[in-house]
């Protein structure tokens, strides 16, 4: 397909619309999930930490199949992909009203609604960036609040359709409730000026089909003609039966009158067919080794390399609390009375302001992103170290509040990795980070859950996960001081993919 240059308005701010509703319908509720893991404790009477995997698998999963998520928008476009998954998150949250077991949520809510919310999330983004470049970063940061505004209402939304309808009635109506993602994904209408096909296939269509003939064992010229020949004659036999031999004896005597320019002309046509395909074989093998070099280089990037360990670890230790707090709120034996709000819905609308804030932040040009991040990070560590001490709901809801407004750091997190590897790296490194960003948001709730299974109280958890997300706050401060003025006169002797992160105040 060719794309014409983006519009940066018209029927894109449409796609803005439609991606917002979109993240809305599909992240609300595995974003509010906790408000489900208090029903399923109790309906199933598992372990935290194993009842905690639900939840964990629904956010981390889509994380973590982001490359083939890619590749699906790539091959099929957004509206398909969006469409088909629309059925997905429905599919598996009216699935899981059905559900028997815990292990029957880890498939029906689990992996099939969590991916179906990464194949919406990439195909979100990709027809939002068709369709903006001068104000791409507005529209991201647009659609991406869809997900934080879903969480806010989700969990005022199914805890109300819980005490009417139970919770089968709430994963069914907030299941039909995600069919409208169909209508916002038919809506997303490709950025297309021409359906021309690429020159290799216009290449390949132009080639008549008694040419494609080649053997996986690069046979020669002369044993293609063979095969060829035989081909025709067997499907004769096939055709005419008992007149097989006499139309053999005939297509011999047709084939050797073929006059010699005819066939030298074949032959060249079989020689060139089968070089394009070794060709296009061996481009292919070196993309894939180009992939993994590139990937190598990239780990040799000091701030790189701590970015990715504190991502996991942030994600380990930061994301367990918009899961368990409604839990940690019940240990704590705090009254219905004084439950004016959901935590989670504090959580979700502060996590948007925290979104819009910290992003505007990040374009002063005297405000170091990297230091803003850290920031970020070593806060949540001490938030979370104080959730222990908190013992009524009007400190569960101020830490809450502060949680989310730090897991607001996800809008500067690009530019933080642009900074990092620079523009043309980018979407190579931030695939990388975010399938280790999935792989710690699938880890930490279990492991919170354990560590309550194992203690019968949530502090020793917390002070696990605020050690988790100190650490990898500290690992990156410290790969961010040294005097990168020293490391980029060096830079020469770098790799040429590499970038390094250059500490200064207008960064």
């Amino acid at each position: 397909m060719v794309f014409r240059k983006p519009p940066d308005g018209g029927w894109g701010w449409v796609i803005v619309v439609v991606s917002f509703f979109t993240q809305f319908l599909c992240y609300g509720s595995p974003l509010a999930v906790g408000v489900l893991y208090l029903e399923w404790l109790d309906a199933f009477g598992e372990g935290k930490g194993k009842t905690a995997w639900v939840g964990s698998l629904a956010n981390g999963i889509g994380l973590l199949a982001s490359p083939v998520c890619s590749i699906c928008v790539s091959s099929f476009g957004a509206r398909p992909v969006a469409i088909f998954s629309g059925f997905m998150v429905a599919g598996g949250l009216m699935m899981s009203s059905f559900a028997p077991n815990i292990y029957f949520l880890y498939v029906s809510y689990g992996i099939v609604v969590g991916l179906g919310c990464g194949l919406l999330y990439t195909a979100t983004v990709t027809i939002t960036c068709q369709y903006f470049d001068k104000r791409r970063g507005l529209a991201l940061g647009l659609i991406s609040t869809g997900s934080s505004v879903g969480l806010f209402i989700y969990a005022a939304l199914q805890r109300e359709l819980i005490e009417l309808y139970g919770l089968d009635g709430c994963l069914l109506i907030v299941g039909a409730l995600s069919l409208n993602i169909l209508a916002c994904g038919s809506l997303m209408r490709p950025l297309e000026s021409s359906s021309s096909p690429p020159p290799e296939k216009m290449f390949a269509d132009k080639v008549p089909d008694q040419y494609f003939v080649y053997h996986e064992k690069e046979k020669t010229v002369e044993e293609n003609i063979s095969i060829l020949e035989k081909g025709y004659i067997d499907e004769k036999c096939v055709n005419n039966g008992p007149d097989c031999k006499q139309d053999s004896i005939l297509n011999k005597n047709a084939l050797s009158s073929i006059n010699i320019n005819e066939k030298d002309t074949y032959k060249k046509k079989v020689v060139e067919q089968t070089n394009f395909c070794k060709q296009l074989a061996k481009r292919k093998w070196q993309l894939y080794l180009t992939y993994w070099k590139e990937t190598m280089v990239l780990f040799k990037n000091k701030v790189f390399s701590a970015l990715f360990v504190a991502i996991l670890l942030f994600d380990i230790g930061g994301f367990p609390p918009s899961l368990l707090m409604e839990d940690v709120a019940r240990s704590a034996n705090i009254s219905e009375d004084d439950y004016y709000m959901p935590l989670i819905s504090i959580i979700g609308i502060m996590t948007t302001v925290g979104k819009l804030i910290l992003g505007i932040l990040a374009d002063f040009k005297w405000v170091n992103t990297l230091y803003l991040y850290v920031t970020t990070l070593l806060m949540t560590g001490v938030a979370l170290f104080a959730i222990p001490f908190a013992k009524s709901y009007l400190t569960l809801a101020m830490l809450s509040g502060v949680l989310g407004f730090l897991t607001g750091n996800w809008s500067i997190f690009p530019y933080v990795t642009t900074k990092t590897v620079g523009i043309e790296k980018l979407t190579h490194a931030y695939g990388i980070l975010m399938f280790f960003a999935g792989l710690g948001n699938s880890l930490g709730p279990p492991i919170v859950g354990w560590f309550y299974d194992w203690t019968q109280e949530y502090n020793t958890a917390f002070y696990f996960s605020g050690f988790c997300v100190l650490l990898g706050g500290f690992l990156l401060l410290l790969a961010a001081l040294p005097c990168w003025n020293a490391c980029t006169n060096q830079s020469s002797k770098l790799p040429p993919n590499t970038y390094s992160y250059k500490v200064a105040s207008n960064a």
